[in-house]
């Protein structure tokens, strides 16, 4: 995959630019986040829009039918976009059928179990689709880069990943997974806006500038992670999301592809509805 912006990009699928190919390693310090792949942004706000009226005729097909299950997942360091992303794709679903799960630090119950365990109990049902914002890979993000675990222990759960998430599509979930990639100037830019806005001062916390001085260490943990768990069944995408319209164009265009190619249909009505008269 690559996220160059050359004229030619335009002529490929975004999910063909972006999807992380098994076992390939990415230099996120090369990786250019502020890419626009081909596209361009007034272009891009009628496709989004068109994307989202595609979701919401898919949603409501794999609701009813109620024989597939979809599970996305969103990663990013802190600013990244993932609540932005949130907003977007399910302002598309009825809520009725699209649990989003938010993972923070673990309480003393989860810690007492499995670091699975919690992650498992919120994968969506058949006829959902379900969006974790971070998930099941803090595992190997914060957790390695704190240091909560020794390091043989972290990397055993790459493996532990990839075996439950075949388990996951086996039995019929479809899972879609994002990487959104920012850049440091990026992160500081939208750190400050956080600051500088008293209605999104809020969303700053005491611990993202010491997380931001670990900035290194997270895109080295970043990078083992899409090597070492972007699989022929659950792939990850590397989003390029400096830019917010390419961000949501991307994530949107990608999601619809995929359900699509789930054909999700109407069920057979119940026999003898057909031109019932209702008095």
């Amino acid at each position: 995959m690559g996220a160059k912006g050359d004229s030619s990009a335009k002529d490929r699928s975004l999910r063909e630019q972006l999807q992380v190919k098994p076992g390939a390693r990415i230099d996120l310090a090369t990786f250019d986040c502020g890419a626009t792949l081909g596209r361009k942004k007034d272009d891009a706000e009628t496709a989004i829009a068109a994307n989202l009226v595609r979701l919401t005729d898919l949603q409501e097909r794999l609701y009813a039918e109620s024989k597939h299950a979809v599970l996305i997942v969103l990663q990013g360091i802190d600013a990244s976009g993932k609540d932005g992303t949130i907003r977007v794709i399910a302002g598309a679903f009825n809520p009725q059928g699209t649990p989003v799960t938010s993972f923070k630090e673990p309480t003393p119950e989860e810690l007492a179990h499995d670091f699975l365990w919690r992650v498992h109990a919120a994968v969506p049902g058949k006829s959902e689709i379900g969006i974790f914002n971070r998930s099941h890979y803090e595992q190997v993000l914060i957790v390695r880069v704190h240091n909560l675990e020794p390091e043989a222990q972290w990397r055993r759960h790459y493996g532990e990943i990839r075996d439950w998430e075949r388990m996951l599509t086996d039995e019929g979930v479809t899972i879609i997974k994002f990487f959104l990639a920012i850049d440091k100037d990026t992160q500081r830019q939208r750190f400050q806006e956080r600051v500088d806005d008293p209605t999104k001062r809020w969303k700053f916390s005491s611990t993202d500038l010491p997380e931001r001085r670990l900035w290194d260490q997270y895109q080295a943990a970043f990078e083992d992670m899409l090597a070492e768990t972007s699989t022929d069944f659950a792939p990850w995408h590397l989003i390029p999301a400096n830019r917010n319209w390419l961000r949501n164009l991307a994530v949107s265009e990608i999601v619809a592809d995929i359900i699509d190619e789930l054909n999700p249909q109407y069920p057979e009505p119940a026999a003898g509805i057909e031109g019932l008269k209702i008095v």
